[in-house]
């Protein structure tokens, strides 16, 4: 049975860990920028976390509430984005980090 679609929030911490992990603007050689980041991959991250929250693997074995997610991206090698449930049932996006030398 399909989960019901959840609703998901990006946090500032999810912004501010990108910022120091991609430059605003896409570099000379075509690399990816925070903002190609944002548009390419986060639509796609966020669905999976609003279908299938529960899927996921827990960060810490036993805590069902905090999740993540580990992907290849289109535009970065390797993801894993973390996301908290939060008390009224929306999943909060509160971090990631991006294997960048694929």
């Amino acid at each position: 049975m399909t989960q019901p679609r959840r609703r998901v929030r990006v946090a500032e911490s999810f912004f501010e860990q990108l910022d120091e992990l991609l430059p605003q603007d896409r570099g000379p050689n075509g690399e990816p920028s925070a903002t190609d980041f944002l548009v390419i991959d986060l639509p796609s991250i966020v669905d999976e976390f609003a279908t299938g929250f529960d899927a996921l693997p827990e960060v810490i074995e036993g805590v069902p509430s905090a999740r993540m997610l580990i992907k290849v991206g289109r535009l970065v090698g390797r993801f894993v984005v973390f996301g908290l449930e939060a008390a009224d049932g929306a999943i909060d996006l509160i971090g990631l980090d991006l294997d960048l030398s694929a």
